[in-house]
């Protein structure tokens, strides 16, 4: 869990990134706690006035938590393929959020209404199937409350058949998220 102080830290920080693209911000390693120094999957969601305006994240923890924040508002901010990149008015209306992920636990299932069973709300769900993935936030629960629906939009987003959640040979991870914004 990260502490209000970290939090703000960064939120800043992903600002700064969107505002001053390209310039690259660096942060003073030696002031930065041992938290923000550990490595975390991380999304950071950008939304104008409560709509999507870019999503981008990494799964596993590939880089330090103050890194991966910033690095991943940038790419939402500019590289998401579902947007055109944002503009200087957009970033003045922009809210940010991030969502610090656990690390993922493999579920293990029998069938299709096992998994079912086994599907929480409140948690993060990957989905993998050769070597196509996909992944929605804990968040996504609200949009998609229905785990059928839920699972069938999954398996749209990884290039895959509405149906292939069905199939017992698909991994199925779940994971948690601390989330917090501006």
């Amino acid at each position: 869990m990260t502490t209000k102080t970290e939090q703000e830290f960064l939120l800043k920080s992903a600002r700064a990134a969107i505002l001053n693209y390209p310039k690259i911000i660096t942060p003073d390693l030696n002031k930065l706690s041992n938290t923000l120094k550990e490595k975390k999957g991380v999304f950071v969601t950008l939304t104008i006035n409560d709509h999507l305006r870019g999503c981008i994240g990494s799964i596993l923890p590939v880089m330090p938590l103050y890194e991966a924040v910033i690095q991943n508002a940038v790419s939402a901010a500019y590289s998401d393929p579902r947007f055109p990149p944002l503009t200087k008015q957009e970033a003045s209306e922009l809210t940010i959020e991030v969502s610090i992920l656990t690390d993922p636990v493999r579920l293990a299932y029998i069938d299709a209404p096992h998994l079912l069973k086994k599907l929480n709300d409140g948690e993060g769900i990957i989905i993998k199937k050769e070597m196509l993935t996909a992944t929605f936030l804990p968040q996504v629960w609200e949009q998609l409350p229905d785990k059928e629906q839920f699972l069938m939009n999954l398996c749209l987003k990884a290039h895959l058949s509405v149906g292939a959640w069905k199939d017992n040979n698909m991994e199925v991870y779940a994971y948690k998220v601390e989330k917090f914004g501006n």
